[in-house]
């Protein structure tokens, strides 16, 4: 897409991103997995059991195992924008038997390799939506209509995010040596639920944790961001390497916050749910909402 807005990355340049990431990224990726872990404990909750499953963000393939385990009766769609990462989630998924085989079964996961802004899936097609540590790349309300879109009548979307907090340290640090973006721009937590409501899901529920790593030096901190993928791919980022000079003022800014020994890496982890629900309100060319005949005399007590 050309026409994002100038907070977020270019598609093209996470693409490329997670492309270079995908061998190293389980590598670096505790806290990815750790978040997934967290965000599966909240399905506990939840009763659902789902046929069609669509995941947004598969990665190298954590929470795709996951998903097959929880639910093992169900069709899954992995979806993810890096093809290197497809396929080494794939690689890690359990092959199909022989005797599968020989029947020629076909496999009850599939990975697509596309944009979660875009999706090529049918119209009320999928029940679940699960999303681990993705809409953070992408333009959420974008992707908010396509799960709205997709999911069928009582679906649910359920998904983890980073807010604004995450890396706050790492971003005061930068703005001691230039004014050039960093970190990515996070969406606040009850933007993100006005979002869902402006894209007609119901009940949205919010909550959000704070997460803090420590590492012994910077560079440590960055090699991780790298490994996984997660390093600046911002359109307004300075060109070229860091020179030294502007490295060492960059490490004596973080400086500031060593505590106890320790450097500090923020992260404000975000969770969401939302159903679809069984009459998703239109709008009209104008802004307004089409609300069905039934639903409105119910609204006003004539039914």
């Amino acid at each position: 897409m050309t026409d994002r807005h100038p907070t977020l990355p270019l598609t093209r340049n996470v693409r490329r991103s997670f492309n270079s990431a995908a061998a190293t990224y389980d590598e670096h990726a505790f806290l990815q997995r750790e978040i997934a872990d967290r965000l599966f404990e909240r399905l506990d909750y939840i009763k659902l059991t789902p046929q069609r499953i669509l995941e947004l963000g598969c990665g190298t393939g954590y929470a795709t195992r996951k998903i097959a385990e929880r639910f093992p009766n169900a069709q899954l769609v992995a979806v993810d924008l890096a093809e290197s990462m497809c396929r080494a989630a794939a690689a890690q998924q359990p092959r199909l038997g022989l005797m599968s085989r020989l029947l020629q079964k076909s496999p009850r996961i599939h990975f697509v390799c596309t944009n979660g802004e875009s999706l090529p899936i049918a119209d009320e097609s999928v029940d679940l939506i699960l999303s681990n540590l993705t809409l953070q790349w992408c333009d959420v309300e974008v992707v908010a209509r396509e799960a709205i879109r997709v999911l069928s009548p009582n679906g649910l979307l359920m998904f983890t995010t980073f807010g604004p907090d995450t890396l706050k340290e790492l971003k005061a640090a930068f703005r001691q040596v230039d004014d050039a973006p960093h970190v990515n721009t996070f969406t606040d937590m009850h933007d993100l639920g006005d979002i869902l409501l402006h894209t007609s899901f119901a009940d949205p529920v919010m909550d959000q944790e704070t997460i803090t790593i420590t590492y012994g030096e910077l560079k440590t901190l960055l090699r991780e961001l790298k490994g996984i993928g997660a390093h600046n791919v911002l359109p307004n980022r300075s060109a070229g390497l860091m020179g030294r000079a502007r490295w060492q003022e960059l490490v004596i800014a973080y400086e500031a916050f060593r505590q106890n020994g320790k450097l500090p890496a923020t992260y404000e982890v975000v969770y969401g749910h939302a159903w679809k629900p069984t009459h998703t309100q239109r709008k009209t060319i104008d802004g307004q909402q089409a609300i069905p005949l039934g639903q409105f005399k119910r609204m006003v007590g004539l039914s």
